[in-house]
């Protein structure tokens, strides 16, 4: 195969080293979700409404690896795929709080409904027309707002922000906070800490990369942070040898098509399936256009929109396959990004990214290498690259202003992109209103009509179903 004919490499000015190097970039910095996914859905099992680890972990990396490998050669999208922090948790709440109604087959089969109900969406092109309908200025708060998202991934990933959760007078530590409700408290974390001096040490390294220029900045600094970690006894390459370690996949522990279509028809089915197919599609949205934003794709708006419109139907076969596999709802992640600060621009980058997650069937423990303060730094930098969108947000016009700030501050604040978009939307809805009738304003401002469809929407969504973020 010609990969620069295939993926168009020098058209979009990169290389295949680039693209290769991006690649591992965003895997390293995803990789997380390899172990993270299966302890979230199998926490809460309890009998047969919980999951099993090692389907979890299979179903993690098979659905991750097929999915981003389709999104780079069907879509020559710089965007991996992989099923999504907090609709992971939001999953293992419902089973949790159902007190044995609502198993883990039934959470599954809401999930490949809802990515039934995206495929609609997008093969009718619903879900393409938001590319039209939001306006730029709201376009680049998502791509601020994600960066902040993703180093508030960092901090809080490092220990650098200790999050506590206050339940009446008891303050206490709580690994999964977007699960419950409770009220959150982030505080400075102990410089005592090993974790968060590798990070530290990290944001330095791979900071300084970045100002020497060197090309692979954020890799090599990801490399050389494990390194640093090794000789402050964070890195245990005794695992590699160990009894307990697993090169080769037991295959027949795969939980495939594992459904329960009967039980959903008995339980309160509709309100969870809403919720899923909501959060998924503004978070897709908002990911894939932060993403593009920075990998400078949206710079053609009509080439742009086309490439996004054909990544959010990959994207929608990603969440039923998913559930197909056996875990929940596959999504475009955030920590994309990482790979195209490293330079990637095409399907090339997301290629690389799902064979690593193929390769981590049988490399996992290698994988686990990497200390999680050496992917929160590579995060915490991506971030800053992120922001640089704010630059192009008019702040002197309220009408902008205001629902740009809530869109770009609410993503980290509330640790939900969603959230962001959705109160972005309906400010920007009013408030454009409010000027166009008042007549005071020197300029008339597009409101799409399918913008007032959304307001309402999302009004409705808060109002009956509540919030899950």
């Amino acid at each position: 195969m010609d990969l620069d004919r295939f993926f168009k490499l020098k058209q979009n000015g990169t290389t295949v080293r680039t693209e290769i190097m991006a690649g591992i970039t965003t895997f390293m910095t995803m990789a997380y979700i390899l172990a993270v996914n299966p302890d979230v859905l199998s926490a809460f099992k309890s009998g047969a409404t919980g999951g099993d680890w090692t389907s979890i972990f299979l179903a993690t990396a098979i659905a991750a690896g097929v999915m981003t490998i389709a999104m780079g050669l069907f879509v020559n999208f710089p965007v991996a795929l992989a099923p999504g922090m907090g609709l992971n948790a939001y999953f293992a709440t419902i089973i949790l709080t159902s007190q044995g109604k609502f198993t883990f087959s039934m959470a599954l089969t809401a999930v490949f409904i809802s990515g039934i109900i995206f495929i609609i969406l997008t093969v009718t092109k619903i879900r393409q027309m938001l590319l039209v309908a939001i306006p730029d200025s709201l376009k680049h708060a998502i791509t601020v707002g994600i960066g902040l998202f993703i180093a508030m991934i960092g901090f809080k990933n490092s220990g650098i922000l200790s999050v506590a959760v206050e339940a009446g007078n008891d303050i206490k530590a709580h690994q999964y906070t977007e699960v419950l409700s409770f009220e959150t408290i982030f505080h400075l974390g102990s410089l005592e800490d090993k974790g968060v001096i590798l990070t530290i040490v990290g944001i330095l390294l791979i900071s300084i990369l970045m100002v020497l220029r060197v090309r692979g900045a954020i890799l090599f600094g990801i490399l050389a942070t494990t390194v640093v970690g090794y000789f402050m006894g964070m890195v245990d390459l005794g695992t590699l040898t160990s009894d307990k370690t697993t090169w080769v996949p037991d295959m027949s522990k795969l939980r495939f098509a594992d459904f329960d279509f009967a039980g959903i028809m008995t339980t309160g089915i509709v309100s969870v399936i809403a919720t899923f197919t909501f959060v998924e599609l503004f978070d897709t949205f908002g990911t894939m256009v932060g993403t593009a934003s920075r990998a400078g794709i949206m710079k053609n708006k009509e080439e742009g929109n086309k490439r996004v419109g054909k990544a959010m139907f990959v994207d929608a076969i990603g969440v039923s396959g998913g559930a197909l596999v056996g875990t929940s709802t596959v999504t475009a992640f955030v920590e994309s990004a990482a790979g195209v600060a490293e330079g990637g621009r095409t399907g090339l980058t997301a290629v690389t990214t799902g064979v690593c997650f193929l390769l981590a069937l049988f490399l996992a423990p290698i994988a686990m290498l990497i200390p999680g303060s050496a992917t929160a730094a590579a995060l915490i930098v991506v971030g800053v690259l992120m922001v640089q969108s704010i630059k192009e947000i008019d702040f002197q016009d309220f009408v902008v202003a205001i629902p740009a700030f809530l869109t770009l501050v609410l993503m980290p604040f509330t640790y939900n992109i969603a959230n962001g978009i959705s109160f972005g939307i309906v400010t920007y809805v009013v408030l454009a209103t409010a000027a166009n009738l008042g007549g005071k304003s020197e300029k008339k401002y597009n409101v799409h009509w399918l913008m007032w469809i959304l307001a309402l929407l999302i009004i409705a969504r808060y109002v009956f179903i509540g919030s899950q973020g």
